[in-house]
């Protein structure tokens, strides 16, 4: 680890402004390509999560209550200053994470539309009911559930937080965040930008630390009204425990192992270029990850042969260059847990086909890189083909049926997303439908949109993100029956009880 004067030095974001930890501790943030410090930010503890659900509180009793075109204008203009200082952002994501240029400035730059499609969400979203018989009305409210706690990964620091963040401000409620240790410095910038833009002090917190201190307290605290995660299942499960001894609502975009189910009506071409991005974007680091390519045995050893060759010349290099095709994974334990998995795929009797190493080269020795990794000769029953690897390897198994390849796609624990390749209309329909995940794409892999349901069946986790779906998850209803009638009321009269039914 090397020390330099880091370039981003600040306390958490709570009520309005930088503070410290109440214990003065401090946390390290590391650029992955060198092993350089690059920020130092608070690490929070109990005490500081329960000063942040205060000043959430304190802003949620006149946020909750503001209208929607109110909190509209707001988030409208977070887009804008965010669209403004998106190169500031980028550079910091890939000095935090890794990951290419070419990737974060792409991702980076649709992250604005989340704040604007979730504040129209604000501004025009209405529940009706049908009439309450003859004489009452009924209609609904959707209100604000309260201080709601979120708690997001590395991998993608700022839009997977944007994803939470954006529809729990449009409904109306305030939030605590416990960002990633390793990627905490965008998620405190970002309250700079809602400042900017007039969000009222204290609707949005932000209290880096540990999962073990300050995830704890924040997922165990009694005031919490909501919990929304992203994260491992083995996290999820702890979490869910914690939201129901609360009977709290608990949102959770767990674990995943994605396949890419190629028919042999695909070009061999595309199979390759889909795969290639599906696996490596990212570094292989996305729950989506097409960490699995299901790909039928007439078109197997075309495909596998190319793929290996590609995947041989994908430029590895500094994430800041835009030459660079892949970056380092996000942190030494990250490439650790990689060189593990192969290791455990050769003792399983899979082949490598390409990667399996780390490149070589004074460039790459003190960052944490690795070759993007080809494994065949693989049966569904392997750990390399079972478990979350979170890293660039890919798994090649073949099929013949398409019967074998819904059983292939459905043979995990998972099921967070999926995609089908084919030319043929109704069995790409017919095999979508039975796959069991959240997502499936056809003819595509890794697309999303702020208006596009987002989450997994199985142990993928529990609620959804964007669309409607994701705003009402942040909302309660609230059912208001007015009775329109001046007549007598009088429930012991001889005929009142009838009439009070009918």
């Amino acid at each position: 680890m090397t020390i330099h004067q880091p370039q981003f030095a600040r306390g958490m974001f709570v009520d309005g402004d930088y503070v410290d930890a109440a214990a003065g501790k401090t946390l390290p943030v590391e650029n992955p390509k060198n092993g350089e410090i690059i920020g130092v930010v608070a690490d929070g503890d109990a005490t500081d999560i329960e000063a942040a659900v205060q000043a959430a509180e304190r802003a949620f009793t006149t946020w909750g209550d503001t209208t929607g075109a109110e909190r509209a204008d707001i988030m409208e203009r977070a887009a804008q200053i965010l669209r403004r200082r998106l190169p500031e952002f980028v550079s910091l994501e890939i000095d935090q994470i890794g990951r290419c240029r070419r990737e974060m400035a792409a991702q980076l730059s649709r992250v604005p539309e989340w704040f604007s499609y979730f504040g129209a969400v604000a501004r025009t979203h209405e529940d009706t009911v049908p009439p309450f018989g003859r004489t009452h009305l009924n209609y609904t409210r959707r209100v604000p559930i309260g201080v709601v706690g979120h708690v997001t990964p590395w991998n993608h620091p700022i839009l997977i937080l944007t994803k939470k963040i954006a529809p729990a401000m449009a409904a109306g409620n305030t939030m605590v965040v416990k960002p990633s240790e390793i990627a905490p410095i965008t998620p405190l910038m970002l309250g700079e930008v809602f400042k900017e833009a007039g969000l009222p002090n204290g609707v949005y917190n932000v209290v880096p630390g540990y999962g073990p201190t300050t995830g704890l307290a924040l997922t165990s605290h009694p005031r919490i009204r909501k919990i929304d995660l992203t994260g491992g299942t083995a996290t999820g499960r702890v979490i869910a425990e914690m939201a129901g001894k609360n009977l709290i609502p608990f949102t959770a975009e767990l674990g995943g192992k994605a396949s890419l189910v190629m028919f042999p009506d695909t070009p061999v071409e595309r199979c390759v270029a889909a795969t290639l991005f599906a696996s490596f974007v990212a570094t292989g680091q996305t729950c989506v990850q097409g960490s699995r390519l299901v790909v039928h045995r007439s078109i197997h050893d075309r495909v596998v042969a190319e793929l290996s060759r590609r995947a041989d010349l994908i430029r590895l290099g500094d994430p800041q260059d835009p030459a660079t095709q892949l970056g380092p994974l996000s942190s030494k334990r990250q490439r650790d847990t990689v060189e593990r998995y192969v290791k455990i795929g050769l003792d399983e009797g899979a082949t490598l086909a390409a990667g399996g190493k780390r490149p070589d080269g004074e460039a790459f020795s003190r960052g944490y890189y690795y070759r993007p990794t080809v494994f065949t000769d693989v049966k569904n029953e392997m750990r390399i083909a079972q478990e979350e690897i979170f890293g660039p390897v890919v798994v090649v198994i073949p099929f013949d049926t398409e019967e074998e390849a819904i059983a292939l796609a459905n043979g995990t624990e998972f099921g967070l997303g999926t995609s089908v390749w084919t030319k043929d209309v109704a069995r790409a329909h017919r095999v979508a439908h039975a796959i069991r995940a959240g997502i499936v794409w056809i003819n595509d892999h890794h697309r999303i949109d702020p208006a596009s349901p987002w989450g997994g069946f199985k142990m993928s986790g529990l609620g959804r993100e964007n669309g409607l779906i994701a705003y009402d998850e942040y909302t309660q209803i609230q059912s208001v029956i007015v009775n329109l009638s001046d007549a007598a009321f009088d429930w012991y009269s001889d005929d009142g009880g009838e009439k009070r039914y009918s």
